[in-house]
């Protein structure tokens, strides 16, 4: 019995492995919105780690971890220089100062003010060239497996 696969095998995960759809896609996305971003700064991860700051209180970090689907230590690293670039304040939490909440600065509000008209154009022309497909149901599926 042979110990190697087929290469029928090979095209049949090529065409049909959602993991490998879904990362090719993820980077072609990236790659998108990090080009778009770059007038302001920002790379496409560093938009959604400030957007996930942008709420009426300063989050722990626990729960934006969790939003994002990172560990907490590469949040940290990710965190370091968006705090060196005064776009994010991390302070101790004084209800409990072994943990640290993560605050958007001025200059973090005006950066993201500044993306968002990137952002919603990007995302219309990425939208708009997806043509028929359900968006909302595709986010959907996405959020069932991200949960």
């Amino acid at each position: 019995m042979s110990k190697r696969i087929s290469f029928d095998t090979t095209l049949q995960v090529r065409d049909t492995c959602l993991c490998l759809h879904a990362q090719r896609a993820a980077r072609a996305l990236a790659r998108r919105f990090d080009e778009a971003l770059r007038p302001v700064g920002l790379t496409n991860g560093q938009f959604s780690l400030l957007m996930s700051l942008n709420r009426p209180q300063p989050p722990a970090i626990a729960p934006v971890a969790q939003l994002l689907a990172m560990d907490r230590t590469t949040l940290t690293a990710a965190l370091k220089p968006l705090q060196r670039d005064d776009l994010v304040e991390i302070e101790p939490d004084p209800a409990d100062r072994r943990s640290r909440l993560l605050k958007l600065t001025d200059e973090g509000h005006a950066v993201l003010a500044r993306a968002m008209p990137i952002w919603r154009r990007t995302h219309a022309e990425i939208e708009a060239q997806l043509g028929d497909l359900d968006t909302d149901a595709l986010r959907k599926g996405l959020g069932v497996l991200g949960s």
